[in-house]
């Protein structure tokens, strides 16, 4: 029987005007160390997205998350942060920052199925 493992999780969040914290999620990142895994999932509903910000450029964002894509898979083409070890990897892409792209604060759970919790958390806070 599988044994459950620690893992953390944040929704990722589009924030078009960070001055008043109004955001849709687009994303959720999952990282579990034990069974070395850190994947995101992301979605954007195009409807949705414009009649929240109709200014909105939707490649643009998809380009966004898709570097952070790379950066979760370790892939050089990430750039140099994409070279560090997961949990730096994790760790930066959930830090606080201010830009269109942030993060909800980092909750914990456990499992001995991340790929299922992934899918769970999508469905609850994306789609």
């Amino acid at each position: 029987m599988p044994v459950d493992q620690v893992y953390e999780y944040a929704v990722i969040r589009y924030v078009p005007r960070v001055e008043i914290e109004e955001f849709i999620n687009v994303g959720v990142i999952l990282f579990c160390k034990r069974l070395g895994f850190l994947e995101l999932a992301v979605h954007l509903n195009l409807p949705r997205l414009l009649a929240f910000d109709p200014a909105a450029d939707p490649a643009e964002l998809a380009a966004y998350l898709r570097v952070w894509e790379l950066i979760c898979q370790g892939d050089p083409a990430g750039g140099p942060i994409a070279c560090l070890d997961a949990p730096s990897r994790f760790r930066w892409l959930t830090a606080a920052r201010s830009t269109v792209l942030q993060c909800s604060c980092v909750h914990p759970g456990r499992t001995s199925d991340p790929d299922r919790v992934l899918s769970g958390l999508f469905r609850q806070y994306v789609r």
